[in-house]
């Protein structure tokens, strides 16, 4: 029994010994009392470590929980200057030595291969860099055209040096850390690019070169990457720049990306969170040759449907954030381009004030509100007005109050400008009063002459706050004779554009 017991506990100890985390630095030169461990994490810097007791450049990092594998940064005690940066792979008990006279020039490692390669790839710039002014120095003291062959000459010297290091460095590389890093870091440009009919190199060629192989050596199922400088700015050039801007393209993207990695990851935390909020907050709007209309709703949906309701999106969101996000999508969905919008039951102005005098405002939950109305239905029936009534081959329907300033500045504005299309193109105006300010609402409407149908909510049974995904006024969406959404949340002025757009769409067909 002591002897297995024995064993436990030197076991114990021999897995708690490996979790620690020991690096010393010898920082000749630094003056700095405090330094500072960073780390990267998507895009933000964190602090993990301080040695604030350094005396004649001796610093040391020590902890009892292992550090994630990735790049690190020595940052100075004002914490707004990067000292180095370095690597921290499976071991993480090892030494640096530097210089502050040339910090680059003077890395090296000790009882860590990933900084033993990387700090000879910085050496190795350092150099180069160190001999390239020293080249510049020297081809002062020559005339023009002898200073311009001289650097020329240099230069080639430099290139014929960096081709021969590059492969040998590649091959040292294979299977580190520091081969997973410039994966992350680098791009790889197509080469030997054939001539396109025109003659000139085949862009096209380029592109899809530049796009299947953007991923080379990348990753993602480990949170390596994302402890790196590189993964966000890499993610965010791949989907504005790498992929067709659609949003099937995005979701096909996004899928094929997410696959890539371990689900609840940080770097599948990090990447759901970023695509989430990306397409959510996306409210580009294009059209397609037919008229219509593309948004990015589509992509959010998805991202809800296959990772947020399904339980996948655990450390990413709260359960309470779960429910509100779903909440959001159902209701998104109900509004995507090419759906048929919501029905609407309201009252006019004319009704107004028979329906105030009711006093649904003093309902203080929905039983009284439904006793209310049902003692009043008979004489409510007659007064409703319908979004689904309305005749026109397009209908504006805009959501406004009558309390709000760039509603008091843009609704007008609205009115006049589709004066100019009256009676050339068939459109009505389904104009929604957001507010129970039944007096100021019916004021303006007079003082402006807006020559809409003009329509509010006093009973409070549409929640087209949430149907319509209204967060502030004024809201517009265009509608097709079967009320079928072509666009959503345009501005003023684009609306006759659009509706012009459409007739003449409607002609060419």
């Amino acid at each position: 029994m002591k002897t297995s017991l024995f064993a436990f506990f030197s076991l114990f100890i021999s897995l708690f010994a490996k979790a620690q985390y020991d690096i010393k630095i010898n920082f000749k030169g630094c003056t700095d009392s405090t330094v500072f461990l960073v780390t990267h994490l998507w895009e933000s810097n964190n602090i993990l470590d301080s040695c604030k007791k350094v005396k004649n450049g001796q610093i040391r990092f020590q902890g009892k929980k292992s550090l994630e594998k990735g790049f690190y940064i020595l940052v100075n005690q004002a914490k707004n200057t990067t000292f180095f940066e370095f690597f921290v792979g499976e071991n993480q008990k090892f030494s640096i030595s530097t210089d502050f006279a040339n910090v680059k020039r003077n890395l090296k490692a000790v009882g860590s291969k990933e900084n033993e390669l990387y700090f000879e790839y910085e050496r190795f710039f350092a150099d180069k860099d160190a001999e390239f002014l020293g080249y510049i120095k020297e081809a002062k003291g020559k005339n023009k055209k002898d200073s311009a062959d001289f650097i020329s000459e240099k230069i080639k010297k430099l290139q014929e040096e960096l081709k021969i290091f590059e492969p040998q460095f590649k091959e040292k590389i294979k299977g580190t850390l520091v081969e997973e890093f410039f994966a992350v870091k680098s791009e790889k440009q197509a080469t030997d690019i054939p001539k396109a009919s025109n003659g000139r190199p085949d862009s096209l060629y380029q592109y899809y070169y530049y796009k299947n192989h953007f991923w080379d050596g990348v990753n993602l199922n480990s949170d390596f990457a994302i402890h790196t400088p590189y993964l966000d700015d890499k993610i965010k050039r791949y989907f504005d720049q790498a992929t067709v801007q659609h949003p099937d393209t995005a979701i096909k993207e996004i899928g094929y990306i997410m696959r890539k990695c371990k689900q609840g990851s940080y770097t599948y935390q990090m990447l759901l969170g970023h695509f989430t909020y990306k397409f959510e907050t996306n409210k580009t709007m294009s059209f397609d040759r037919r008229g219509n209309s593309i948004t990015y709703e589509k992509v959010f949906i998805y991202l809800v449907d296959s990772f947020i309701a399904n339980g996948k999106a655990k450390g990413v969101y709260t359960d309470e954030t779960v429910v509100k996000i779903k909440e959001k999508a159902d209701n998104n969905r109900s509004i995507l381009p090419g759906a048929k919008a919501p029905d609407i039951f309201v009252m006019d102005t004319t009704d107004g004030k028979e329906v105030i005098k009711i006093r649904f405002d003093t309902c203080s939950n929905s039983t009284t509100l439904t006793k209310l109305y049902e003692k009043n239905a008979a004489k409510l029936q007659p007064m409703w007005k319908s979004l689904h009534q309305v005749n026109a081959k397009y209908t504006v329907l805009v959501f406004w109050a009558s309390d709000c300033g760039h509603c008091k500045t843009e609704i007008p504005r609205l009115n006049d400008t589709l004066k100019t299309i009256k009676g050339k193109i068939d459109f009505k105006v389904f104009a929604v009063q957001t507010k129970d300010d039944y007096e100021p609402w019916r004021k303006f409407i007079i003082d402006q002459k807006l020559d809409f149908i003009n329509v509010f909510d006093p009973v409070h049974i549409n929640s087209y706050r949430t149907k319509y995904d209204v967060e502030a006024t004024p809201v517009i969406f265009l509608l097709d004779r079967d009320k079928k959404i072509k666009a959503k949340k345009v501005g003023v002025k684009q609306v006759v554009e659009l509706l012009e757009i459409f007739e003449k769409i409607e002609k060419d067909k």
